[in-house]
């Protein structure tokens, strides 16, 4: 940052932080006195400017920056100001005036650090989760100690709370926060040693995932079958076959717009707020959806969401859809969540290319592959999800095994 970029004063720590050295060494006034000095090499401190008792002006450093916060040079600037005002010689008043260094606590050292990630434009899903994980698990038991007394016990205690709960992918993610943070506050010069270090050594193993209950290809037609016969309401009804017809995460489908609907063109744009990745995502309609769709716009279309909820409920609650299951008879059998896994093993058991798959399921692709572009495979993807919709229906139809050559021959490897 160029000095002639500061807009306030007193400046902030950030500001302070950010401020490139010149040429030559200058000086940029804080407060009435205090002056922040950066030096050719970028060393940064601090000096007020006082008058002595015979009336020449002089210097006194006040330490470096950022060791000396802004709040504590300014603290430490009104008090020799004061007495300087009385007629003390600060020349002669304690060799050694430096202000003195309180460690911040993990409380400052946290938002600090938390506010760095929002500056580097993470997804909104990625921010929500650490700061959750900052609320809940990480401040109210380390919040209030200096950054310099955090033992590594009270780290291993910390971390071992949430394994406690069986969130390991939060203790996970939450071991190498903390081990960011205090590398941080040593980048800074707030202290010396990270008590996080070394934290994946006493991680408890996590388990074994356990999928969510779904269906394979032999158990579909007798599924289809009882979802014919749902009594639950007609909202639910179509929710439950959206997250069928898309393979879309049943979150998704809870929170869908009417704005992010086109049923001309049978698309669905769901924004990257929504999602999971780094990136919007088009999800193909199939036509037995469409139809679906456009019944339900004729109930809930002049409102925001498809999927209206209850009261205080924008949408419908997160149970809504696997009550609907339950009542057809697939307690444990199937959640909506499961669909997914169902959709992929049919669709990958039946030569559909993978990646048409994994694009459609919106699973995250590592490097740029899959990232840049939210409609790739777009056209493949609902030429795929129609011969979906139309297998499953072939499926309950019983049609599935003389029409096999057909769907066969549809199939883009």
């Amino acid at each position: 940052m160029k000095r002639n970029q500061i807009k306030r004063r007193p400046l902030a720590d950030t500001v302070l932080e950010k401020l490139e050295p010149e040429a030559s060494e200058y000086r940029e006034l804080d407060t009435p006195g205090l002056y922040f000095r950066v030096k050719p090499n970028g060393s940064k401190s601090w000096s007020l400017r006082y008058k002595r008792p015979n009336g020449k002006w002089a210097w006194k450093g006040l330490g470096a920056f950022p060791r000396v916060s802004g709040k504590a040079a300014r603290e430490a600037a009104g008090e020799l100001l004061k007495l300087s005002s009385d007629g003390v010689d600060l020349a002669n008043h304690e060799k050694d005036s430096e202000p003195e260094v309180l460690a911040p606590t993990f409380r400052e050292l946290a938002e600090d650090w938390y506010s760095r990630r929002e500056a580097e434009g993470l997804a909104p899903k990625t921010l929500r989760l650490m700061r959750d994980a900052l609320d809940k698990d990480l401040l109210p038991p380390l919040g209030d100690i200096p950054i310099t007394n955090v033992s590594r016990g009270d780290c291993t205690d910390t971390i071992a709370d949430i394994e406690e709960r069986q969130a390991w992918h939060i203790a996970k993610k939450a071991r190498g926060w903390l081990n960011n943070m205090f590398s941080l506050a040593i980048a800074q010069g707030r202290c010396e040693l990270n008590p996080a270090s070394e934290l994946r050594h006493v991680a408890r193993k996590t388990p074994a995932t356990k999928h969510h209950p779904h269906l394979l290809e032999p158990e579909l037609p007798a599924f289809m079958k009882a979802l014919d016969t749902s009594g639950s309401q007609f909202n639910t009804r179509v929710a439950v076959r959206m997250v069928l017809l898309t393979a879309s995460r049943p979150g998704m489908v809870r929170q869908a717009e009417w704005s992010e609907v086109d049923l001309k063109a049978g698309l669905w744009s769901v924004p990257v707020e929504k999602m999971k990745t780094d990136r919007d995502h088009l999800v193909p309609l199939p036509r037995q959806l469409v139809s679906l769709l456009e019944s339900l716009k004729e109930i809930t279309g002049l409102g925001r969401y498809l999927f209206p909820g209850k009261k205080a409920n924008p949408y419908i609650a997160h149970q809504t859809m696997n009550s609907s299951l339950r009542a057809i008879g697939y307690k444990d059998k199937l959640v909506g969540h499961g669909a997914r896994h169902t959709a992929s093993t049919l669709l990958n058991d039946h030569g559909w290319r993978d990646t048409y798959v994994e694009m459609q399921l919106a699973h995250k692709v590592g490097g740029v592959k899959g990232v840049y572009n939210k409609a790739k495979y777009l056209e493949q993807r609902a030429t795929m999800m129609q011969w979906y919709a139309d297998y499953l229906d072939a499926l309950r139809d019983g049609v599935a095994g003389e029409r096999k050559e057909e769907f066969k021959a549809r199939v883009i490897r």
